[in-house]
């Protein structure tokens, strides 16, 4: 993978999937951003750019408000790669607490806690069996889905395709006139891309079919060894439980080795925190924006 040495900088590219790939199995990254898939799904959202610094690559972006700043893996000399960034006038998204304590106890730096893009942290199997209490009306919403509906669950294959885009399009019209922080229709685009390219991306997936016509579908892909990552989950907003089944058969079916799921951030969207906090996460992933004063 030929990354140019930093100031330089190129695109992320689908080339870079094997190297990157290599990279985070390295690292067995926390934070939902550091897989191949993610970053070139989002690659038009954020501009990403890969460039250079001694052994290490860096990912320079862009946020939906338009303000720059880098993503820096925690490999190799960390700290000196930090510094040469930072020094520079760039921003540094997604550190880690462990990584702010380590590295950032400086007084020349300014850390703001970025909370609408804390990662949410689930158990895998609490989700996958909404045992107990805390999950009572959870799974009263699958069962009164379940009672009026005649459903299948199954594996997303190109069968699927089709139904999934369809029903992405129906969802996308819903929302249009919800979407006040800029970033839905740049999640139906990556969301629709993960789709076509899950084979090679390594997205896998679960859909219901009712009737025979595809009303929701959940994708994600391995983040590290006991943790999976749930990029995207869409249903009929009309069938009322939906939600909560297909994100049950997900943890149900998929990744049953892991002791986590990763549900991603909720962008400081008060509905989307709500429901994520109704889940009752194992962990609240914080992250932290780092700039020199």
């Amino acid at each position: 993978m030929e990354v140019p040495s930093y100031p330089e900088r190129r695109p992320l590219e689908l080339g870079d999937k094997a190297g990157l790939d290599n990279i985070f199995l390295r690292i067995q990254p926390r934070i939902s951003e550091f897989t191949f898939a993610n970053l070139y799904l989002f690659r038009k959202a954020h501009d990403y750019l890969l460039t250079r610094i001694n052994d290490m690559v860096v990912f320079l972006a862009r946020g939906y408000s338009g303000e720059e700043y880098f993503l820096l893996p925690p490999a190799g000399e960390f700290d000196l790669q930090l510094q040469k960034l930072l020094d520079d006038g760039l921003t540094m998204y997604g550190a880690e607490k462990s990584l702010v304590e380590r590295y950032l106890q400086r007084d020349d730096l300014e850390i703001e806690t970025d909370r609408d893009n804390f990662d949410y942290l689930y158990s895998r199997k609490e989700l996958a069996e909404l045992q107990g209490n805390r999950f009572h009306k959870k799974k009263n919403r699958v069962n009164y889905f379940s009672s009026r509906h005649d459903c299948r669950i199954e594996i997303f294959d190109e069968s699927h395709l089709e139904g999934c885009l369809e029903l992405l399009e129906m969802w996308e019209r819903v929302h249009r006139e919800m979407d006040s922080g800029g970033s839905g229709a740049f999640e139906v685009e990556a969301n629709g891309e993960a789709l076509r390219m899950a084979q090679y991306l390594g997205i896998k997936g679960v859909v219901v079919l009712v009737e025979g016509k595809v009303k929701a579908f959940a994708l994600g892909e391995r983040l590290n060894r006991d943790t999976s990552l749930c990029h995207f989950e869409k249903a009929d907003p009309f069938l009322d439980g939906l939600y909560q089944l297909i994100d049950r058969e997900f943890n149900r079916l998929l990744f049953t080795d892991c002791q986590y799921v990763n549900r991603e951030q909720d962008l400081g969207l008060v509905n989307l925190r709500r429901s994520k906090l109704s889940y009752h996460p194992a962990e609240l992933i914080e992250k932290y924006l780092i700039r020199k004063k």
